[in-house]
């Protein structure tokens, strides 16, 4: 399985915009649906968007849909997370996956996946 890795967290005031990244050294995302998850401490790991790979049909669980966008640039081997107007919830460590499985709102590893990354740090507060 393809090796990801993620980046662009780091500390922002509620209300703000954040742009997570999603790549790959050695492969290509382009063959891959992708999605972010985030874990926050005490929670189990939860979907949080994702693409497919022709970048056209998307998926969001529900409290950040209207506020997070993702989208891919297959030409820089990039999958984006833009977080506009966070809050203190969407206080996280975010990880993408590939090859999850999306359906409406539900995003989830699929079944087996194993190949998680680092992560990188949301943190929401003023």
């Amino acid at each position: 399985q393809v090796q990801l890795v993620e980046s662009g967290g780091g500390l922002v005031q509620p209300g703000g915009s954040l742009r997570l990244s999603c790549t790959t050294s050695g492969a290509t995302l382009n063959d891959y649906a992708i999605g972010w998850f985030r874990q926050a401490p005490g929670k189990e790991r939860e979907g949080v968007a994702c693409i497919a790979t022709n970048g056209w049909r998307k998926h969001y669980e529900g409290s950040v849909e209207a506020r997070f966008i993702i989208s891919r640039d297959n030409a820089v081997n990039t999958v984006y997370l833009q977080m506009h107007n966070v809050k203190p919830e969407d206080t996280a460590v975010y990880y993408c996956a590939a090859d999850p499985v999306c359906m409406g709102s539900s995003i989830v590893p699929r079944p087996g996946y194993r190949n998680w990354g680092q992560g990188t740090q949301v943190t929401v507060s003023s």
